[in-house]
């Protein structure tokens, strides 16, 4: 299986996320995390099944929350350069390699 790296600033785009989803609802925070660690895992395992995204790029969409994973993949590592909510900022991550 390939080894999965997340570039530096994912930290902060899960934690601002996970920080929102608590402060709507008890618990919510909690299941983004889950889905968000299910996306890893499937991705881990199946990395070239979701469409290429941007050229360079594969990107594979959370079912209950509106954030795609977007990642790279190189046969031996999956570096995930950013969580990406759906309708904010396009592209702002376009650099991140």
């Amino acid at each position: 299986m390939p080894e999965i790296i997340f570039h530096p600033d994912i930290e902060y785009e899960v934690k601002a996320s996970f920080h929102w989803y608590q402060d709507q609802a008890e618990g919510l925070g909690d299941d983004f995390l889950t889905e968000l660690e299910t996306a890893y895992q499937t991705i881990i395992e199946l990395p070239t099944t979701w469409p290429k995204f941007q050229k360079k790029f594969r990107r594979f969409l959370l079912s209950k929350f509106p954030y795609s994973v977007i990642y790279q993949f190189d046969q031996k590592t999956i570096l995930v350069v950013a969580v990406m909510h759906n309708s904010r900022k396009p592209g702002y991550w376009s650099e991140r390699t």
